[in-house]
């Protein structure tokens, strides 16, 4: 596996959905496949953005955004030459609300070999973020809360 990918709907509106996915800072209050988050670079989340992530059972690792179409999509990238790892993130409307995609893309080396030794847990976590993501999402959109 050098790919893991995970998607789902969710029954609030794409930008309420946007809104909670892009705010980082906050994951923890949702899912527990992150302890914390702190942006480097204050300020909305942009191309060039730093965080430093800490996950259960992960060294903590500084991500970098590599991509934004605001409202819609990020990626960023964690790693060192050898070993990338890509984290995508999307969401667009749909019948029900909105779809959202969740995914890791693993290059290198010694990225494939990570993607490999992980892939339980990496799929573990994607499911804990789409369930979180889903109600947070959801919750906001019921209660209307910005």
């Amino acid at each position: 596996m050098t790919k893991a990918e995970i998607s789902g709907d969710i029954e609030a509106p794409p930008e309420v959905v946007w809104q909670v996915m892009s705010d980082p800072e906050r994951w923890h209050e949702w899912t527990a496949s992150i302890r914390s988050i702190r942006l480097v670079d204050k300020g909305p989340l942009q191309v060039g953005s730093r965080a430093l992530v800490r996950q259960p059972r992960f060294p903590p690792a500084v991500w970098k955004v590599t991509s934004l179409d605001r409202g819609r999509r990020f990626v960023w990238r964690s790693g060192m030459p050898g070993m990338w790892v890509y984290g995508h993130h999307s969401v667009e409307a749909s019948p029900t609300g909105a779809r959202v995609v969740l995914g890791l893309r693993y290059e290198g080396v010694i990225g494939r070999l990570l993607a490999r030794a992980t892939r339980a847990i990496t799929q573990r976590y994607l499911q804990l973020e789409i369930a979180g993501l889903t109600r947070r999402s959801e919750e906001r959109a019921r209660k209307r809360i910005p």
